[in-house]
């Protein structure tokens, strides 16, 4: 079982990056999908998720700005970020998780987004 990121990279503020999950070992579709990310010094935090049934949770900080969602066909989900900012900068990773489970099982490697004032 695989989760990959990528879509990462370096954009100034207020710019756009869309990543992208893609799951392979098995299909993720019954799975609720999540985007943490982590800051250099900090701990990983939650960013957004987005159930099987396609309910959707976002943090406080990126509300109106970031938007996930998901592609059961493709096995794949997105995170597009908009108006970024400098204290989005930070490592993003994937995640998945059993509905049933309040823990995500299935991480992703990581990719570095970096926002530049």
């Amino acid at each position: 079982v695989q989760l990959v990121e990528s879509g990462g990279g370096l954009v100034q503020a207020g710019g756009s990056l869309r990543l992208s999950c893609a799951a392979s070992g098995r299909t993720f579709s019954s799975y609720h999908m999540g985007w943490f990310r982590q800051a250099p010094g900090k701990e990983r935090d939650f960013v957004a998720s987005i159930t099987w049934s396609a309910a959707i949770y976002y943090a406080d900080s990126v509300k109106g700005r970031f938007a996930i969602a998901r592609d059961k066909a493709k096995n794949t989900v997105y995170l597009q970020m908009n108006s970024l900012k400098p204290e989005d900068t930070a490592v993003y990773y994937c995640a998945a998780r059993r509905s049933s489970s309040n823990e995500y099982t299935y991480w992703g490697q990581g990719t570095q987004v970096t926002v530049s004032s």
